[in-house]
């Protein structure tokens, strides 16, 4: 059974009357799916108290969870009832693949055959898990393999927030730590998918569902700038920004939303984002050879990032097949490193990680969707 399906999921009624030969459908309803506040909208529209609202909730984000009958706190009339309309999806790996490094790469196949990824990166005393938002991509940035393959659809509130249940799933039966951050940089453009985003942020935020503080999760975006000013209106997470040149004519040809938003009107959005005390925005910066790599790139950054609490992360190029670019030199990136952080930026290079499994972003949901054409 694929991930997210129910073996009762759908229910068929014959319509009675004269003259009907029609079908109903009635889906079940994947809980999942709903805020908290959703839920409360849910109960109250069959006529149950409102704090069981909050008690079904909380049950839904427990790992060891797998069904209505498990809530005990519930009468047995109740569970019944919601295992009649209603269900909550859960995800198990398709793949997994597991680094020498200690970087796991998961793929999980959705309910209607299609394939998204997540990846966990261990580090000192901290675990951050990478999640995807979209199944592909539209915005079609020269340097990412998830690009090549185009928009095949958003996820749900459900396939998004199921990501990060199962990989702490998988942690706790292992005994091998919790996932502390969250960053949405995964398979597609999160700010594309708004309302859906914003549906998993709710769970992900809310004390009764998977309970991260704000501080720990981190929503990425190529630059839709509209987007940009209503998630800071909206919630109060950590924006990260993938910015990649310094300047309009470079990112005009690696990174298509340019045209549409230029530099000059992504960088004023991040000067008018509403940032709590001591946070700072991070802005992503691949670096490719012969690309956007020089000292002149390097001072130029410096230079439009002026007045912005930022960070800077430099991630030199992870090389793909299917990908024309190439990773700088070692020295060019120290150099290009050394211009900034004389210029007062904290400037971090983000170490390759995963490079012996399927590690560039899209990588291996190519792979396991090549395998299943040849099965």
């Amino acid at each position: 059974m694929k991930n997210g399906a129910s073996e009762a999921e759908t229910r068929i009624y014959a319509l009675q009357g004269e003259n009907e030969g029609n079908i109903r459908i009635l889906k079940k309803i994947d809980l999942k799916n709903l805020t908290r506040d959703d839920l409360s909208a849910f109960v109250k529209d069959r006529g149950l108290p409102a704090f069981r609202a909050r008690q079904i909730f909380s049950w839904l984000y427990r790992p060891e969870v797998t069904s209505f009958a498990q809530m005990t706190d519930l009468s047995k009339n109740l569970r019944e009832s919601l295992e009649k309309e209603a269900y909550f999806s859960r995800f198990e790996p398709a793949v997994k693949e597991i680094s020498s490094d200690g970087t796991i790469k998961y793929a999980f196949e959705l309910a209607d055959g299609k394939l998204v990824e997540s990846v966990l990166i261990p580090e000192d005393d901290r675990h951050t898990l990478c999640i995807s938002s979209q199944v592909g991509c539209a915005m079609g940035c020269a340097f990412c393999l998830t690009g090549t393959m185009g928009l095949t659809r958003n996820l749900t509130c459900a396939e998004i927030v199921n990501q990060v249940c199962a990989v702490m799933h998988d942690l706790q039966t292992r005994e091998a730590g919790v996932v502390n951050n969250l960053v949405f940089m995964g398979m597609g453009e999160p700010l594309a998918n708004f309302d859906n985003l914003m549906k998993s942020l709710s769970v992900i935020l809310d004390e009764f569902g998977l309970n991260f503080s704000d501080r720990k999760v981190t929503v990425s975006t190529c630059g839709l700038i509209p987007r940009i000013i209503e998630l800071g209106r909206n919630v109060r997470v950590n924006l990260a920004i993938s910015l990649h040149a310094a300047d309009n004519d470079t990112r005009n040809r690696i990174m298509p939303i340019n045209a549409r938003y230029p530099l000059e009107e992504l960088l004023e959005a991040c000067r008018n984002f509403p940032l709590q005390k001591r946070r700072r925005i991070m802005f992503e910066y691949i670096l490719l050879k012969d690309v956007n790599d020089s000292k002149h790139d390097a001072r130029n950054l410096a230079k439009i990032l002026r007045g912005i609490p930022a960070k800077i992360n430099l991630l030199p190029c992870n090389e793909a097949e299917k990908l024309p670019f190439k990773k700088p030199a070692q020295d060019k990136i120290d150099t290009f490193q050394d211009i900034l952080r004389d210029s007062g930026y904290t400037v971090l290079v983000r170490t390759s990680r995963g490079a012996d499994i399927s590690a560039a972003c899209g990588q291996l949901a190519a792979k396991f969707n090549c395998k299943t054409c040849a099965d």
